[in-house]
């Protein structure tokens, strides 16, 4: 009675939330379920752990969980998802509700779920779902997080002989994981025209083995901090995956596996590695190579990364990043690089605010290099926050830039901002900066058009 009940009112919650702001209700209706039944995910009829699969990791995640699903729609499968992102319990269950009817009973053929690394077990625990693909195992979030060691103990709790493990095959971290499964299917990427070396950086580290905690050597990036490695004390490292890409043409956008060429529309190493993680989970639960193929050459990631505001006479190419993840700026930086124009480029890293104490965060840039972008026609750098400017600036220096091109903004004032964009004669700029600062930004270059 407890698990009807908290089924209707539910679903009531969700309806109501929908009518009045659509979109917003994807964690409420999940956390009213929970307060009435506390064992409410594990009521619902039909739902098997043996069709369920968890998508977690620092980076990459939400990615992949939107391909696997068009992957399997395309297939024909009836998909229960949280595409919304919303990777808490409440979320959860709010996706389980969309396909479960009132009698209790679910109606989809696979459960795909991205979920929160740290809540991982939390959420494994209501739903023990038996397939787990692991993107990867990194920096993020400081304050939150702690370092990824901990991240990864969180997920090693949730493994055991039961579990299948779709692990990338070239991130240290996520592959060890691999070693407390029952099963790992591996996939990984080729090293391409993209590749690149850091090792000569004054500012590179590597990381501890996960196996022994001896330095891990790097052959080469894919993206940072994921590549061919080797531990050169126990000998544990990369080995050719199940699913390999091979002969990637970022000109053309195609990749193969095997003997099966596939299309991919974000042609940047991040999003080829959720590509080739969306399509290793796909053959496992036997999904054809063709409508792999067909469902790659059709994707579009909703909200995508980059987004253009008109502000200060000039189209401003935003790309989205996380301050307090390296590796999402060293894929924005490498993306900015890959342009041979003359550019401006705008660096806006700031005070987090999230939860008390708050928080001022460079120090995730010396782990990013920015000589390719330095080297890639850059003009003018503006360099501007109310707390870091000058912190932002000094790395930019540090790398080579030259100062007499940067321009340091010790303010988050968007008039000013915008004023001192308007100053410059290079029409194609390019920003990174965290997402409310993003926002605010849009909002006055809307106000002002």
């Amino acid at each position: 009675m407890k698990f009807r009940l908290a089924l209707l009112i539910a679903k009531f919650t969700a309806w109501g939330i929908n009518l009045v702001a659509k979109g917003r209700g994807t964690n409420l209706p999940g956390k009213v379920a929970l307060k009435i039944d506390p064992d409410f995910i594990s009521h619902i009829r039909g739902l098997d752990p043996d069709k369920a699969i968890f998508v977690t990791g620092t980076n990459g995640k939400s990615t992949t969980t939107n391909l696997m699903a068009h992957v399997f729609k395309k297939a024909g499968l009836r998909v229960a998802v949280n595409l919304e992102g919303a990777n808490l319990i409440g979320g959860v269950i709010v996706s389980l509700l969309r396909s479960t009817g009132l009698n209790g009973r679910l109606k989809a053929d696979v459960v795909l779920m991205e979920t929160d690394e740290r809540f991982l077990p939390i959420i494994h625990k209501q739903l023990p779902a038996r397939h787990l693909c692991v993107t990867n195992v990194q920096k993020d979030q400081v304050q939150r997080n702690g370092e990824p060691e901990i991240i990864w103990r969180k997920i090693a709790s949730v493994l055991d002989e039961n579990m299948t493990i779709y692990a990338n095959g070239d991130e240290p971290n996520a592959l060890s994981l691999g070693r407390l499964a029952g099963r790992c299917v591996k996939y990984g990427v080729d090293m391409n025209s993209s590749s690149f070396d850091k090792q000569d950086d004054f500012f590179s580290v590597t990381m501890p083995c996960p196996v022994c905690h001896e330095p891990i050597a790097f052959a080469a990036y894919n993206i940072d901090n994921i590549g061919p490695f080797r531990c050169s004390s126990c000998g544990f490292g990369t080995e050719l995956s199940d699913y390999q890409a091979m002969d990637i043409d970022f000109d053309a956008r195609t990749f193969r596996v095997g003997e099966a060429s596939y299309e991919f529309k974000y042609s940047t190493p991040y999003f080829l590695y959720c590509y080739v993680a969306a399509l290793a989970v796909a053959r496992e639960f036997g999904v054809s190579e063709e409508k792999i193929s067909e469902a790659f050459s059709d994707f579009a990631l909703q909200g995508g990364r980059m987004e253009t505001i008109h502000a200060g006479g000039k189209d401003i190419n935003y790309i989205r990043m996380k301050q307090e993840n390296p590796e999402t700026v060293q894929s924005a930086l490498n993306v900015i690089a890959d342009d041979p124009d003359e550019k401006i480029f705008m660096l806006g890293l700031d005070e987090l605010v999230d939860f008390d104490p708050h928080y001022t965060n460079t120090f995730y840039t010396f782990d990013c290099d920015f000589r390719r972008l330095i080297n890639s026609n850059v003009s003018k750098c503006i360099c501007f926050s109310g707390t870091v400017a000058y912190d932002a600036a000094l790395r930019m220096v540090y790398d080579g830039f030259d100062p007499e091109k940067l321009v340091i903004l010790p303010t988050n004032d968007d008039a000013a901002i915008v004023e001192e964009l308007s100053k410059c004669e290079c029409s194609k700029v390019y920003l990174i900066t965290w997402l409310h600062k993003f926002e605010s930004l849009a909002e006055y270059a809307k106000a002002n058009a």
